[in-house]
Order: structure tokens, then C-alpha cells, then sequence
């Protein structure tokens, strides 16, 4: 288990590294977005994933790397609207939004714990495709949970399904970097 805190630790530096830098550039412009927007932007990114799986022809010279972690920042992302809302304008620096994505991840990487302890690492003998069917069939889950208002008789909520979505992608972050 030491080995998986290290190896997830290593791939939210990345993406947080690359977070970071798109702060400088765009600064926080997607604090004006409502979830069913992020859902959506993950969507797609999942969907161009799965489309890489599938087809050998690549016309765009981005890979899946780029696409697990655009998932895991867009999941941040829409964590810090679940818990901030939506903003009309901009509204956090850098530094803020820094300590909002540190605060979401550990929330995360503590689930990731805990479930890695209760599953036993079942993860590591999965397969990267199966991990990104996982994070299709979380996103239509959200997409369906958004049509009713948000509201759940008895299924976890939106931020459960962002949150194990950013553990998927970091598992097949950690499977693609092996």
C-alpha cells in the first residue's frame, strides 16, 4: 500500500503541476461553469480515451496520458464547485485554488485508502480499458443523477462519482507509467 500512496502521490503532482500552470495562463475562468458543463468536459475526454483504446489511427498527437489527467483536474474542478458554487466572474487566485485542489485530493486519496484497503489492491490486476469503462458508465451515472436535480433515493452522490472517477484515472495514470 505504501507503494500505491507514492505512486498516487506522484501522478497528482502532475496533474497539479499542469493545474497550476493553466491558472497562470487562463487564471480560474472555470469557476463560471455549472457541473453539467464539467460533467460533460470529462465526457468527452473519457469518450476520446476509450477512442484511442479502440483505433489504431490517431489524428491528434495527444494521448491517453493527457486525457486521464485533464479527468482527474476537471473532477477537482468540480469538487471545488460542489463545495464553493458557481461563481459569475473569476474569483480565487492561484494560491486558493491551490489549497481548495490540495484540500479536495486529500478527501480523495483518503477514499482511495480506504477502499484500496477493502478491496486489496483488486485495481492493480485490472486492465486500463476496464478502468476507463468504469469512469463512462461514473459519468453516465452523474449525467443521470444531474437530470434529477441531483437528488438519490439510495445511490451515492455526485461528488462520490467525481471522486472514484479521479481514482480511476490516477490507477490507469499509475498502469500507463509502469
Amino acid at each position: 500500500m505504501q507503494d500505491t500512496s507514492k505512486q498516487y502521490d506522484a501522478v497528482i503532482d502532475t496533474c497539479k503541476s499542469l493545474f497550476v500552470k493553466k491558472m497562470a495562463d487562463y487564471g480560474c475562468a472555470w469557476r463560471i461553469m455549472r457541473l453539467p458543463s464539467l460533467t460533460d468536459q470529462i465526457f468527452i475526454k473519457a469518450q476520446r480515451i476509450r477512442s484511442l483504446q479502440e483505433n489504431e489511427v490517431r489524428k491528434v498527437d495527444e494521448g491517453e496520458v493527457s486525457e486521464f489527467i485533464g479527468i482527474i483536474n476537471y473532477c477537482i474542478m468540480a469538487l471545488i464547485q460542489i463545495d464553493k458554487g458557481v461563481a459569475e466572474q473569476p474569483d480565487l487566485t492561484t494560491n486558493e485554488v491551490t489549497e481548495l485542489y490540495e484540500k479536495q485530493v486529500a478527501i480523495t486519496k483518503k477514499l482511495m485508502e480506504d477502499k484500496n484497503h477493502d478491496y486489496g489492491e483488486a485495481w492493480r490486476d485490472m486492465r486500463v480499458s476496464s478502468l476507463t469503462d468504469l469512469i463512462l458508465q461514473k459519468l453516465l451515472r452523474v449525467k443521470q443523477i444531474e437530470n434529477n436535480s441531483g437528488k438519490t433515493l439510495v445511490s451515492e452522490g455526485i461528488d462520490a462519482n467525481y471522486q472514484d472517477m479521479i481514482n480511476y484515472a490516477v490507477f490507469a495514470l499509475i498502469h500507463l507509467n509502469a
